[in-house]
């Protein structure tokens, strides 16, 4: 015997790989039972797992959970589940995308509380920003730093942020030009 007759390649894939393909759509799927009706929404899944995973939250009984989210494994080998995968990535925030949003976020939240004339820049993006709530949130935010408290304010400015840019895209500089 030859050492090339264990190693011909049959073009398939071998039992090993399609099990732990079948594993990790179970395990997938384990993580949709998880989110809750809001998270699913986000994510566009198809009727049938979006049916399978709602039923699987409700059950109680270790063993019929067990068995749900097998057969929620078992319908998910028939649907594309990438898209499954990148709403789970951007609800995690793994997506570099979403990272990227979040960042940006960051720094015009850090250069907003070191300089309160940046709010001018901030309202240049987002118009409908309150400028007085802001100032009161930057202050506030100052005084918690200051007197070492939970940063409450400080997430509060972020959440405003977030808010706003989640509400439409940003103005363009380029637009503003155009008006003059």
């Amino acid at each position: 015997m030859h050492e090339e007759d264990f190693t011909e390649d049959t073009g398939r894939p071998s039992k090993t790989k399609k099990k732990e393909a079948m594993h990790e759509l179970r395990d997938l799927g384990e993580e949709l039972v998880e989110l809750s009706v809001g998270q699913l929404k986000k994510i566009k899944l198809p009727e049938n797992i979006y049916d399978a995973v709602r039923e699987c939250q409700k059950i109680t009984a270790h063993g019929a959970h067990r068995r749900q989210v097998m057969y929620l494994g078992k319908l998910m080998r028939g649907v594309d589940d990438e898209p499954i995968r990148a709403g789970l990535a951007m609800l995690r925030g793994e997506s570099s995308a979403e990272t990227a949003r979040l960042h940006r976020l960051e720094r015009f939240r850090t250069r907003f509380i070191e300089d309160e004339t940046y709010l001018a820049e901030i309202a240049a993006i987002w118009p409908d920003i309150d400028l007085q709530h802001m100032r009161q949130l930057r202050r506030n935010a100052l005084k918690e730093l200051e007197n070492h408290k939970p940063p409450k304010n400080f997430r509060a400015i972020f959440q405003i942020l977030q808010d706003l840019d989640r509400q439409g895209a940003p103005v363009a500089e380029d637009e503003d030009a155009d008006d003059e």
